[in-house]
């Protein structure tokens, strides 16, 4: 399993979801929650790319932030053997 950080910022009527950690993974959503749904995805997609290209997936750099976020949390992938590819998104505890 690789931790990777997800970093989420509230724009106008919309929250900015990007993982800090693995370039170009970035989602939106109209509520942090969807914007969780739809970064999971996206990090589905891109490590998914990567591993059918035959690229390296990026290594996590726990030490990356956002100075702009208003939320920073661990976002997982779990790959799995056959290429088979989970993301889990980490829950936040209030």
């Amino acid at each position: 399993m690789l931790a990777y950080k997800a970093a989420y910022r509230g724009v106008e009527d919309i929250y900015l979801g990007e993982v800090l950690d693995f370039p170009g993974t970035v989602s939106f959503g109209p509520t942090l929650e969807e914007a969780r749904r739809n970064l999971a995805g996206a990090l589905f997609d891109m490590a998914e790319t990567n591993l059918l290209l035959g690229e390296a997936l990026p290594l996590p750099e726990p030490s990356r932030t956002d100075p702009v976020a208003d939320l920073e949390e661990p976002i997982y992938l779990t790959i799995q053997t056959g290429q088979q590819i989970s993301v889990t998104v980490a829950k936040t505890v209030p």
